[in-house]
């Protein structure tokens, strides 16, 4: 009788951690079974601590609450966000794991235009493992994709690109869109799946989506702030693009690369327009100034790694931003704590294993 086929080993089984905020079951996982459950999951429970989310069997996972964050950072706790998505970066801090994928519990497994079933985090994978081309366009965009290759005129110089420490992933169905463009727009989806990745160039911004995203951690993690948002804050839904401005920055600066595209997931519901219009108003006024700000940020010389150039960008959002409203002097001040707390998880000799101290106890996959 012949032997069964071994499964492939997906890929970086044992380096990569999925990151996913809720406030409710999280059923969804089903979906994506097939691509998730070999790989470790930290749940981040936004909202009442006391709610027990149910996860379905089989997953590994770890799940905090927001009892968990202020027992293991303390007073330092002050810098996770609540009762907004934000606090998922919480989960970026206590892995141990070299890379990051993160997904919203709306967000399903998308198809592609053969009806095929989309393994997202094997696309993010594969952008995250090949180069960048921040430096110079190339008008086939991804040039390691296979199929593709640089174009004529491409300098030879610049074929080696530079690390990627971002995937950018896009969505199918609900755009994400602002609430203006929501309440203008109502019934509007997105259909085009556009078979490419590129890489974002150096000195460019764009707005970062947090619902369908991965980073190399070693590489970016400590920039991966989600800022103050949500409950006690007079802002919200700005929390990933303000990450997305700080980690383009910084990138641009240590030399590395921002890559969007592919892969799609299905966005599956729109939120609140009115609600969401609440959170975002100042941000819309504010945003006026903020990107102004960081297409004109320069970092010293001297900032040599991540955690140096975000403490220099916060020293510049005080006093740039501040004068803007006293908001961003809080929001300065919790970069700081930000980063002092991601140096105290993070350094070898005095880093508490952080997944001990889990409400969800790391429960093992059946």
């Amino acid at each position: 009788m012949a032997e069964a086929t071994p499964k492939p080993v997906p890929l970086l089984k044992d380096e990569l951690d999925i990151v996913i905020p809720t406030i409710r079951n999280l059923d969804f996982l089903e979906m994506w079974r097939p691509f998730f459950e070999p790989y470790h999951l930290i749940i981040v429970q936004d909202g009442d601590p006391s709610k027990v989310i149910k996860v379905p069997e089989g997953f590994d996972y770890e799940l905090y609450n927001r009892n968990d964050i202020n027992r293991i950072l303390g007073p330092k706790a002050s810098c996770i966000s609540f009762k907004d998505s934000a606090c998922r970066c919480f989960g970026y801090m206590v892995s141990k794991k070299k890379y990051i994928y993160t997904i919203d519990d709306d967000c399903f497994v998308a198809k592609d235009p053969s009806g095929k079933d989309i393994n997202a985090l094997e696309q993010h994978i594969k952008n995250l493992l090949t180069p960048s081309t921040p430096h110079f366009f190339n008008t086939l965009y991804d040039p390691y994709r296979e199929g593709a290759d640089f174009v004529r005129g491409y300098p030879f110089s610049l074929r080696e690109g530079v690390p990627t420490a971002v995937s950018h992933g896009l969505w199918l169905n609900i755009p994400d869109y602002d609430a203006p463009t929501q309440l203008v727009k109502p019934r509007e989806r997105n259909t085009r799946y556009v078979d490419a990745v590129m890489t974002i160039p150096k000195g460019t911004l764009f707005p970062m989506c947090g619902m369908n995203l991965a980073f190399d951690r070693e590489l970016i993690g400590p920039a991966m702030y989600f800022g103050l948002m949500g409950d006690g804050q007079p802002i919200g839904r700005y929390d990933d693009m303000w990450a997305g401005w700080c980690i383009k920055v910084i990138s641009d600066h240590l030399g590395l690369g921002v890559k969007t595209g592919l892969p799609y997931i299905w966005h599956s519901k729109a939120s609140n327009p009115f609600v969401n219009l609440k959170k975002e108003y100042k941000g819309i006024f504010w945003q006026e100034e903020i990107i102004p700000f960081f297409q004109n940020a320069t970092l010293s010389k001297e900032s040599t790694s991540v955690q140096k150039c975000y403490i220099e960008l916060s020293k510049q959002v005080k006093e740039k931003l501040g004068s803007v409203d006293p908001y961003f002097v809080k929001l300065a001040d919790a970069m700081v704590t930000w980063i002092e707390a991601w140096d105290e998880l993070n350094t070898p000799a005095a880093a508490p294993d952080a997944s001990k101290q889990a409400n969800g106890a790391a429960a093992a996959a059946k």
